[in-house]
């Protein structure tokens, strides 16, 4: 027994090592992506190019089912965009609530009989609505089918050549799809997807589908993952992007070339997870058949969205994406990891994603169980776990220090110094017990796909202005 702990203590102590220098190296590229952002950000033409005819037309594709709630806000946020040309088409996935009614009513909807593209299979279209008087609007209504299939039917109803996904829950700014274009422009033949920046919008001022105050959430759940959402996605999205090794575009708001999404056939339906498969398998398309490409992301392009405020629903939410990630992992990821003909996906992130995020629950389960072992065999003491734990804590504290270094030095969006402290202290708080139990959330979410659950789990919306 001796032997085998103290053979698990050198796997352990390797794994910790290996995965804090792929956390600093990530960050380090955010860190270095920053300047360049920050002079983008100042000198940028986002202005200009709003006015501007040579940006790039785009459907914006709205999924919904039971949104009645917030789905007015939501395209009130979109029919106000500032951008040249565009289109939003609304996909009611045969919801049980309102959102049908409130949609017809509220837009004033009639049907009509456009022609559809049928590229890609989804459930039964009951049919597709519009109103001249918002020519840019169209509604669809089709049989439940799940998220996956409302965005397919989407792409079935769309016109232009880029598609962007953006949730019911969540609000575009105004300058988003501009800001995000700019990325695309940036290399349009080989830009495949680009990914937004998502932000939480509990305790914010929202007026006609607009943020007008920006507020740190004020309930303990959404303000941690207020810091959870700074750390992911500015210390570690805009690295990530930087080495082309992206594998998630939030399914919040994210822009995608849509003959690419069409060619591997479309959003995979029937199971959570969609927004981090459709950019694997747009990676393993490219890379197959030698096409140049990148996955970009555009950490200034801002949605807005609801995130949970109880544990019931984030647990529910956590488990859902557990389950997703497992399923992708075994689906995409084991048959392209540690293969160099893909390149900095294969070799690093999907290797990345497998050790230390799909089976971290494990490992680390195996490591308390460990600890156990050694105090009971005596071969640690409390001064040796003390030290090791602390010098985690303070890694794991540092790079969301260097989160909100990113955050304050760059965009800057929370206007008050209470908002900063705050931002500091749940940093500081999220490794007490969140973390820990995430991981226990990402474990039950495993254990829910070897029983074959694939449902969405619990979801409850509230209305923008009291979450």
């Amino acid at each position: 027994m001796r032997d085998f702990l103290f053979a698990y203590s050198v796997f352990a102590v390797l794994y910790v090592i290996v995965i804090t220098a792929i956390y600093f190296l990530i960050f380090g590229l955010s860190i270095r992506n920053m300047f360049a952002l920050k002079r983008g950000i100042r000198y940028n033409r986002v202005k200009k190019l709003s006015g501007s005819g040579h940006v790039p037309a785009v459907s914006l594709l709205v999924p919904a089912y039971n949104e009645e709630l917030t789905i007015i806000e939501n395209v009130r946020s979109l029919l106000s965009l500032d951008y040249p040309e565009y289109e939003v088409i609304v996909i009611n996935d045969g919801s049980n609530d309102d959102t049908f009614r409130t949609m017809i009513e509220q837009f004033r909807l009639e049907r009509i009989r456009p022609m559809l593209n049928h590229r890609i299979k989804t459930a039964d279209i009951r049919g597709v609505y519009h109103n001249p008087e918002y020519p840019f609007l169209y509604f669809i209504d089709k049989e439940n089918g799940g998220k996956a299939d409302s965005l397919n039917a989407g792409i079935n109803l769309s016109h232009y050549d880029l598609i962007s996904t953006i949730d019911a829950d969540s609000l575009l700014e105004k300058d988003a799809l501009t800001r995000i274009a700019r990325v695309y422009m940036e290399n349009p033949e080989d830009t495949v997807a680009v990914g937004g920046n998502v932000r939480i919008v509990n305790s914010c001022t929202v007026e006609g589908g607009i943020v007008k105050n920006i507020r740190f959430p004020k309930r303990l759940l959404p303000a941690l993952q207020n810091v959870e959402y700074l750390k992911a996605f500015l210390g570690g999205r805009i690295g990530w992007s930087a080495i082309n090794g992206l594998i998630i575009v939030s399914g919040a708001f994210g822009v995608f070339q849509k003959d690419k999404v069409i060619a591997v056939g479309g959003y995979r339906g029937g199971y959570p997870g969609e927004d981090m498969n459709i950019v694997i398998k747009l990676h393993r398309y490219c890379l197959e058949n030698d096409i140049p490409y990148r996955v970009a992301f555009c950490p200034d392009a801002v949605c807005w969205t609801q995130a949970p405020d109880s544990y019931r629903i984030l647990s529910s939410q956590r488990k859902r994406w557990g389950r997703g990630n497992l399923k992708n992992m075994i689906e995409e990821g084991v048959h392209m990891a540690f293969r160099p003909r893909y390149k900095v996906f294969g070799l690093l992130t999907l290797p990345y994603n497998i050790l230390f995020e799909t089976l971290n629950p494990y490992i680390r389960i195996s490591g308390l169980l460990a600890i156990v072992g050694y105090t009971l065999l005596s071969m640690t003491d409390w001064t040796t776990l003390a030290i090791f734990a602390l010098v985690n804590f303070f890694c794991c504290f540092l790079l969301s220090l260097g989160a909100l270094l990113i955050e304050e030095t760059t965009f800057s969006r929370y206007p008050t110094v209470g908002d900063l402290n705050k931002m500091l202290l749940y940093s500081f708080f999220m490794f007490l017990g969140y973390r820990q139990i995430g991981v226990w959330w990402r474990l039950m979410g495993h254990i829910d796909f070897f029983r074959n659950n694939n449902s969405w789990g619990t979801m409850v919306r509230t209305n923008f202005n009291k979450s």
